[in-house]
């Protein structure tokens, strides 16, 4: 069988992958602090005998698009965004720190501040408890005041500060759980320089149109691999009736 079979399979195989992703980005593009997957093509010689011509293309992941989304005010005092770079650090289902640009910040019936979806944000010294109170309001820095209940505004205080983090991209990479990690597992160390907007929420950093331009393209792509299938299959067919009239 000619080989340009298995080279329109494999570019086949591949833009269905690269297809997933794109479909993965835009139905997160209404997710708040979400951060679009990026790939790209790769051309791979095909190994063994046959024309040098002949390359794969394979769909390699570079990581995500770590530019911020727009800013949405909103109001609510838990809703935080990070302003420029940094992070806001959360404890994941392994019990490890992992982060997030997600600032829809709640409460749990016993006090515990968790992210939308109930990693518990990291402070100083670990998970922050929220005691009581009447009024909850996040400083710039992070920093989480409260005003205990039965008590009057003037008996604000500080019960804790969220952990920001800054750390170089090159050292994050997406875990399963949706969160960022050091990739070599580490723990990221608090960084002053960063801050937050309370009342505001960073929106998905994905483009709808755009995206949907590309899922489109790889579509069209994925039918040209497809053609070069059949018309591989094609000649071959011709081919051996040609040797059989021979």
């Amino acid at each position: 069988m000619d080989r340009s079979v298995y080279v329109a399979m494999t570019g086949a195989t591949q833009m269905m992958r690269a297809q997933a992703e794109v479909a993965h980005n835009l139905a997160n593009a209404d997710t708040v602090g979400f951060k679009a997957q990026m790939s790209a093509f790769k051309p791979l010689p095909v190994q063994g005998q046959g024309m040098a011509a002949r390359i794969n293309g394979v769909a390699q992941g570079i990581g995500q698009d770590l530019r911020a989304g727009a800013q949405m005010d909103t109001g609510r005092p838990l809703d935080v965004s990070v302003q420029g770079d940094g992070w806001l650090a959360v404890q994941g289902a392994d019990g490890g720190e992992g982060y997030t640009r997600a600032g829809q910040l709640q409460l749990t019936a016993d006090g515990l501040l968790t992210d939308a979806r109930g990693n518990p944000m990291m402070g100083d010294g670990g998970p922050i408890t929220v005691p009581d109170a009447t009024q909850i309001s996040i400083g710039a820095d992070g920093t989480i005041s409260v005003v205990p209940k039965g008590q009057g505004p003037d008996t604000s205080s500080v019960i804790g500060k969220l952990k920001l983090v800054n750390p170089a991209a090159g050292q994050l990479q997406e875990g399963d759980d949706g969160l960022m990690h050091l990739a070599d597992g580490g723990v990221a160390q608090a960084d002053p320089a960063v801050t937050v907007k309370a009342g505001a929420l960073e929106s998905s950093n994905v483009n709808p149109s755009q995206t949907l331009v590309q899922m489109i393209q790889l579509s069209r792509q994925y039918e040209l691999q497809v053609r070069s299938i059949r018309t591989a299959d094609d000649n071959a067919q011709s081919a051996t009736r040609l040797l059989q009239v021979g």
